[in-house]
Parts: C-alpha cells; sequence; structure tokens
C-alpha cells in the first residue's frame, strides 16, 4: 500500500510482514523500520511515524538503514588504497554523519521479493556516490519467525575496494511512557569507546570497570545518568552470531539482540526528536574506523563483499 510521497514525486510503500506474535511494517523509502506490534501489546514497540514526512525531516533517522557508512567519520575523509576520498562534511560543517544526503535511508528501495513472513529490499549505489568508490549493491532481508523473532539480513557488494559500515537505527521505548526512564539495559562489552565534545571516539578503547558504562549486569538507567552516545566494543572483529544486547521495560516487554558485529551504538535520543522518548540500539562496526589504526576495519572489497546478521526477538511477561 501507498504510505506517502517523496519530496522526489516517488510514492513511497509499506509492506506489512507477520508471523507467530510478531507484526511489522517496513517502508521502501529507507528500508525502514516503521512499526512493531506484538501480540498482547496495545501499542508500537519502536518510536516510528504515521506521517511520511517525518522521515524526510526530523525522524530520518528513526527505523533507517543507514550506510553506506552509519555514525561518524571525524574528519570527513577516508583512505582506501593510497587514495583520499573528501565525504560530505555535514555535521557543524567538518564531520560526516550518517553518510549525508545520498545515504541510503534517504533512497527508494526496490522491493525483490516478499511474502507473508519475509522481504527483500534492494539499493544501488554508483561510483562516486556518498563520496565513496565503488559500484555497490545492497540487500537487506527482513524474516520473521515464531514467536515473536525478526531477522535483519544486510548483504553489499562491490566492484572496488570501499568502506561500508551499515546499521539500523530502530528506537525503542516498551512502556508506551514520554520516556525510556526506568528501561533496564544489559549489554556484553568490557570495553566501550570514549568520544570527545563532536561525539567522536577520541581512539581510547576504555575498560568498563568501575565505571557508568559497566552494563555487564541488567541494571536500570535514566536520562543523563549516563549521557549515552557511545559504542560498546562486543568483539575485536565481526564475529559468529551472539547475543550482546537486552533491554526490557518496566513493563516486562523488551528485546534481546544478537549479531555478527564488533559494536553496539547506545544512544539515548536526548537530541533527537523523541527527546529521551525512545533509545537507539544500533548494531554496527566501531564508528571513526578509518582513522583508527586499533578499530576494526570497514573496508570492503569485490572479494570480501559486506555481511551483517542481527536478530532481535521480543518477549513480553507471562
Amino acid at each position: 500500500m501507498i504510505f506517502g510521497t517523496a519530496s522526489t514525486g516517488e510514492d513511497v510503500q509499506k509492506l506489512t510482514l507477520s508471523a507467530g506474535d510478531l507484526t511489522i511494517s517496513l517502508l521502501d523509502w529507507g528500508a525502514i523500520l516503521q512499526d512493531v506490534r506484538l501480540a498482547g501489546v496495545d501499542r508500537s514497540l519502536t518510536f516510528g511515524s504515521k506521517d511520511f514526512a517525518d522521515y524526510e525531516g526530523p525522524k530520518r533517522f528513526h527505523g533507517s538503514l543507514i550506510g553506506p557508512i552509519a555514525n561518524r567519520i571525524s574528519t570527513s575523509r577516508v583512505e582506501i588504497d593510497g587514495m583520499m576520498y573528501e565525504l560530505e562534511r555535514n555535521q557543524d560543517g567538518r564531520i560526516h554523519l550518517h553518510s549525508g544526503v545520498q545515504a541510503t535511508h534517504l533512497r527508494i528501495w526496490e522491493v525483490v521479493a516478499q511474502s507473508d513472513h519475509a522481504a527483500t529490499l534492494r539499493c544501488t549505489l554508483m561510483d562516486g556516490e556518498c563520496g565513496l568508490p565503488g559500484n555497490r549493491i545492497i540487500t537487506a532481508t527482513f524474516t520473521l519467525t515464531p514467536p515473536a523473532t525478526l531477522t535483519l539480513a544486510i548483504d553489499a557488494t562491490t566492484d572496488a575496494a570501499t568502506c561500508m559500515n551499515f546499521a539500523n537505527h530502530s528506537y525503542w521505548n516498551f512502556d508506551g511512557s514520554p520516556t525510556w526512564e526506568g528501561h533496564q539495559l544489559w549489554i556484553d562489552a568490557d570495553h566501550y569507546l570514549p568520544t570527545d565534545a563532536d561525539a567522536c571516539p577520541t581512539g581510547e578503547i576504555a575498560d568498563v570497570t568501575g565505571t557508568d558504562m559497566d552494563f555487564r549486569a541488567p541494571r536500570r538507567i535514566k536520562p543523563g545518568s549516563p549521557v549515552l552516545d557511545h559504542n560498546f566494543c562486543v568483539s575485536g572483529n565481526q564475529v559468529p552470531l551472539s547475543e550482546v544486547a537486552k533491554l526490557t521495560g518496566q513493563s516486562g516487554v523488551g528485546v534481546k539482540i544478537a549479531t555478527n558485529q564488533p559494536g553496539v551504538q547506545i544512544y539515548d535520543g536526548r537530541d533527537s526528536v523523541s527527546n529521551y522518548g525512545a533509545l537507539a540500539v544500533e548494531c554496527q562496526g566501531w564508528p571513526d574506523a578509518p582513522n583508527h589504526a586499533g578499530f576494526p576495519s570497514i573496508n570492503v572489497t569485490p572479494a570480501a563483499p559486506y555481511h551483517q546478521i542481527t536478530r532481535f526477538t521480543f518477549f513480553k511477561p507471562g
């Protein structure tokens, strides 16, 4: 069905998938996860919108599949095979954020397959788009399995060496409350990346022990304690699919997240339209990796294509 019309004049389609207790809605604009419904819960679990204009405006990062490079590149340039590539400086005129105006979350994706419980969307980036080399083909496959699991597989090929670091940027609030205060967070990470005033990693890989960034035991969180827009280092490189995070509302509704990615970015939403209304949990490579030799590489080549798999398992009391 038609969800809205983009500023380009293109119709935006909404796809609905269902299996077991889980029903989701996707948009072909930005491969957005627009709505998540769990049987017996009277509200959407994700902070989406019914108005498409929001997705070209204040909610352009909400539920979107952001790439080819999610998060920040502090210098707005990357070196690939000895060549320097200049990227859009769209944060304070200095920093590259979420791949700029040509990014995957600001495009119509082609729906290449759909069933009652699964859909595959495809996006093509031409050589030079988003400032990066390579003709790139990205596919995102959303699959539901009973009772309430969503698996997102992101695969991408390129005909030239390039950089890729995709992230689903969904925001979650499991209580239907004005903020996520009182949610319980667990992250399987011994280290995190401290940031500077621009929210870019300093380069330090810090031990969480004895800090307010230690979520290895589940604990309740509240806005500002701590301030969150940080990457948690769940591994030193891509690994087999493993559970890395769990977020639970005071209602007992929540999600367990597994991924093969080395990082999980937690953003508290303080500067977004949600204003602490929902918490972003983004599985991805470590941000600003091209500028830090000790970070896992986000380089991709024709011989070594991109592959991410992230699994969301939703649950409720009883």
